[in-house]
């Protein structure tokens, strides 16, 4: 049951994020260029994500425990390190540059078109070539395994 909901619920978001305009990278860049041909219209897609996202959040929060496991798994470090500021330079420079990020890329690969295979081929390379510098970090270095 829990699979075939989770699965229902990624589609519905890759859906939205078709409808809103995010898997278009014309549209991104678009948003991202302030001096040029500006489109604000993706601050309402995402202002509307959020207000569902916070919504969600405290319903569940207000339940106690998720549907199918029996805590809720939140983060346990709150510091700021460079490697969350230099993943988030890279992703923000990286969504700039070619217009995807990873949902909306996964999601546009129904397109059948080049560009989100090669984007995606070459995300999925860099998140395995990620793993596989952090598995090779020295012995008592603080940098965990992705996904650990």
């Amino acid at each position: 049951m829990a699979i075939t909901l989770n699965f229902l619920i990624g589609l519905l978001f890759g859906l939205g994020l078709v409808v809103g305009g995010m898997t278009n990278p014309a549209k991104v860049l678009n948003f991202l260029d302030f001096t040029g041909s500006f489109d604000p219209s993706l601050a309402f897609v995402m202002g509307g994500a959020v207000l569902v996202a916070a919504a969600g959040l405290r319903l569940a929060i207000a339940r106690g425990r998720p549907l199918f496991a029996s805590a809720f798994e939140l983060p346990r470090r709150r510091d700021i390190e460079s490697r969350l500021v230099g993943g988030a330079a890279l992703f923000g420079i990286g969504w700039g540059l070619v217009g995807f990020c990873p949902a909306p890329a996964v999601s546009a690969l129904a397109t059948f078109e080049a560009g989100p295979a090669i984007f995606v081929a070459a995300m999925l390379a860099g998140m395995a070539g990620g793993r596989m510098v952090a598995s090779r970090a020295p012995a008592g270095s603080s940098a965990p395994v992705p996904g650990e």
